[in-house]
């Protein structure tokens, strides 16, 4: 099946279907307020928010952000979802955006706040088996490492996350040998060491942060590839930019084009609180980014040597084409077993809205993904996998289709027994990205109790225990029980009881 990030349907529902955090969650928009700039931001600027607050102390003006990935921020202001709900957007970077007309044409003022290129993270104990100087190390070299089965990686998705899609752009012009902006003949040049280099990606990750999280939960994987102020943050690890060349982001605060006059003042102010001396100093020591004010100096650790600066693809078809290629080719193939609560609870407007959160979702899944859909009540009702084969991905998609229509509500509430199984049908596997999304409407009432789920999961072996579980917080759920769930295994927690259960859905994909 053929994906491409610019054909995913993002509505603005998604916005509130973030994580729980409460650092990383915001109401979308709201009505303007003076004083008051509601700005859409890549999600992690959520390390921001302490000098956010200096700067409301400093000036007054309150910044109120709603955090979501880069490439899905782009894709909600082409589509007019942003119109009258926010006042600026404060993007990672504006490469992929300016590749968009219809997205580019509702901004204006784009002011750089601060700068960090993705590099690779490796351990320090790895970097010295494979010999490499940090200095002097190229993507090649890292290719060759990841070839030899001597580095494994984690990774943002590129679809929806900007330092996985700078990454891919970065590991394409190197392998590809592009000197210029990367062309659909450099893709095509580059395809065969791609499909080398990604076999050795282990973690996937919607965000960055996150990613960060996991890959110091998991301490089996070598190394990351993230903006280098994340990695920074990580303790154990050496950061190499790669000598030829990395890309890197530039965060600029960008003005939405219908804002008044008033708010237009407003922004003008908050750019300028952002690049004073005091406030680039804070920035660089608390967040390892770069400064863009040239008196201002760069967090001690951060290497001041000169890296090429690789450039952007010049065409939306480049773009598009590259990640095309990353989500259907090159990747590890995805695995979920969606645990689907059908108890009697479900019955009505619940189950319609589950039937098509997952119906809209196929036009989403990837070629050679595999699919069980696993509904329960008081206990698991029926297990089906459904295999995306891209010589034939109808065939996998309607059966997806088809037995979600097939869905029926009653029976009880068995969660943890229901989880038991779906681990069991997982198994052991270590070829893919391999996760359990859990959605239910209410809190465990039959079956296993959570301690003993507790216990079953501590049994299990340890390739099936970085099998991570999604709960989806869903009409009367218990948040407190699936956030258990969710710092057990190693997920993460996604809430659509204030926002979508599409849009739920969706944002875990960039976890799969």
């Amino acid at each position: 099946m053929r994906r491409t990030v610019v054909l995913v349907a993002v509505s603005a529902a998604l916005l509130t279907a973030c994580t729980t955090t409460p650092k990383e969650t915001a109401a979308p928009g709201g009505s303007p307020q003076p004083g008051t700039l509601r700005v859409l931001a890549s999600s992690e600027l959520a390390d921001m928010t302490p000098v956010l607050d200096q700067v409301r102390k400093d000036t007054g003006l309150t910044v109120r952000p709603t955090y979501m990935g880069t490439l899905d921020a782009v894709d909600l202001l082409a589509k007019g979802g942003t119109d009258g709900l926010y006042d600026a957007v404060w993007l990672s970077s504006d490469d992929y955006l300016r590749l968009r007309p219809e997205a580019a044409k509702k901004v204006v003022s784009e002011t750089s706040i601060m700068s960090s290129p993705v590099a690779v993270g490796v351990k320090t104990a790895v970097v010295k088996e494979l010999g490499w100087t940090p200095a002097h190390v190229t993507w090649s070299q890292v290719e060759r490492a990841v070839q030899g089965g001597r580095l494994s990686y984690g990774m943002t998705d590129p679809a929806r996350s900007n330092s996985g899609f700078s990454t891919l752009v970065s590991v394409a012009s190197a392998l590809s040998g592009a000197q210029s902006a990367l062309t659909d003949a450099d893709v095509t040049k580059a395809t065969p060491k791609l499909k080398e280099f990604f076999k050795g990606q282990e973690l996937t990750s919607g965000s960055s942060g996150w990613l960060a999280t996991a890959y110091e939960r998991r301490g089996n994987v070598d190394a990351m590839l993230n903006y280098e102020s994340v990695l920074k943050g990580v303790s154990g690890l050496t950061v190499i930019r790669p000598t030829d060349g990395v890309v890197t982001a530039d965060y600029p605060l960008s003005s939405l084009a219908a804002t008044s006059a008033a708010t237009r003042e407003e922004f003008r102010r908050l750019t300028e609180a952002l690049r004073t001396p005091a406030i680039q100093r804070q920035i660089t020591e608390r967040t390892h980014r770069r400064p863009v004010v040239p008196s201002v100096r760069p967090a001690p650790g951060l290497d001041t040597s000169r890296r090429r600066e690789l450039p952007f693809p010049g065409s939306r078809s480049v773009a598009d084409g590259l990640l095309d290629a990353y989500e259907n080719k090159l990747r590890r193939p995805s695995r979920t077993v969606y645990v689907l609560d059908t108890s009697g609870s479900m019955k009505g407007d619940r189950l319609n809205r589950l039937k098509k959160a997952l119906t809209d979702l196929t036009a989403d899944f990837r070629d050679r993904e595999e699919v069980t859909l696993m509904p329960f009540g008081s206990d698991v009702k029926s297990v089906r996998t459904h295999v995306i084969d891209p010589a034939d991905p109808g065939t996998g998609l309607d059966g997806v289709r088809k037995d979600t229509k097939a869905l029926s509500a009653q029976g009880d509430t068995a969660i943890f027994s229901s989880l038991e199984k779906a681990y069991d049908h997982l198994g052991a596997d270590d070829d893919t990205f391999t996760s359990i999304v859990l959605m239910t409407d209410g809190e465990n009432t039959t079956g296993a109790k959570s301690g003993e789920f507790d216990a079953f999961y501590r049994g299990l072996g340890a390739q099936q225990r970085q099998t991570p579980v999604f709960p989806i917080l869903f009409g009367d759920s218990d948040r407190a029980e699936l956030e258990h769930i969710a710092d057990l295994t190693g997920g993460r927690l996604f809430d659509a009881q204030k926002g979508s259960l599409d849009g739920a859905f969706e944002e875990i994909r960039g976890y799969q």
